[in-house]
């Protein structure tokens, strides 16, 4: 009998291949329609501010944003693309709002995201030349207070860079009093139609590397339509959240859209995906 010795990147590249054998039938995962809109310049201290956000009340009462906003992200994204609310310089084209269909599953190992939708019209300055689109999401684990009910605004804050006010154009997302030790960050993931592919996290400030959770980001676009999926590992390493099953967790995403940069991107509000369980999204074994 003859004995076949493999090399260990032979053995890596098969253990590779075999963890992307169970990616899900799409068409057999019902989608979810979240429409992100454009924010404008509306940052947390804005929402919590009683004086200038009537829904700062409901927020102290436990009550989260999307509770509120969830049917009418579109018309509240049109007045801000326009200038005519919480936007100082409103850019020309800027579409006010991009639905988009999320589909969830795993396998028991790993966790796939997919989300589609079409390109909308543009035309404005490209602030990022090199990359068209730009796709993000975030985990948290139920440890940030404030996340169960804003989402990923508990990064988004009056002095970061980009924002009005901001002194410090290097100053990026964070989380007051964020910290990996304390479990209260936010798992970060992106895709961008340059190829690139991080994984990251934000606590006390944002870091788009030193994740060893996800393995594949993918987009594809054919005419109008994108496509982007992600590959992640339940379990990952530093700043990567563990997803156990039958939990839930804070889920939230972003399209930096027609080469936008910095706040100037659409997004979601705070949602849930539930492993295993119901959630707003649910990722389900197939």
């Amino acid at each position: 009998m003859r004995t076949t010795h493999l090399s260990a990147a032979t053995l890596l590249a098969l253990a590779c291949a075999s963890s992307f054998a169970a990616a899900p039938d799409w068409s057999k995962v019902s989608p979810t329609k979240i429409t992100l809109f454009y924010p404008g310049a509306s940052p947390l201290e804005w929402i919590t501010k009683g004086s200038e956000h009537g829904g700062a009340r409901a927020v102290r009462k436990g009550e989260n944003c999307a509770s509120c906003h969830h049917e009418e992200t579109a018309d509240m994204g049109k007045k801000m693309a326009l200038g005519q609310k919480n936007e100082p310089h409103p850019i020309k084209g800027k579409a006010g709002s991009i639905p988009v269909n999320v589909q969830a599953a795993n396998d028991g190992s790993n966790l796939y995201l997919r989300f589609s939708w079409k390109q909308p019209a543009g035309g404005a300055e490209k602030m990022d030349k090199d990359s068209l689109v730009k796709l993000a999401f975030m985990l948290e684990d139920n440890k940030v207070p404030g996340a169960n009910l804003s989402g990923c605004w508990e990064t988004c804050h009056v002095d970061a860079r980009t924002m009005p006010e901001a002194k410090d154009d290097k100053k990026t997302k964070y989380v007051k009093d964020g910290s990996l030790a304390s479990g209260k960050f936010y798992d970060l993931m992106q895709w961008t139609s340059k190829g690139g592919k991080f994984d990251g996290y934000v606590a006390d400030k944002r870091v788009m590397e030193g994740g060893k959770a996800l393995l594949d980001a993918k987009g594809e676009r054919k005419g109008d339509d994108w496509v982007v999926t992600f590959t992640r590992k339940l379990s990952g390493g530093e700043g990567d959240i563990a997803l156990v099953s039958g939990k839930t967790y804070n889920f939230g995403f972003a399209i930096h859209d027609d080469h936008s940069a910095g706040r100037f991107h659409h997004v979601s509000l705070g949602y849930t995906l539930g492993l295993d369980t119901k959630g707003d999204i649910t990722a389900n074994k197939p």
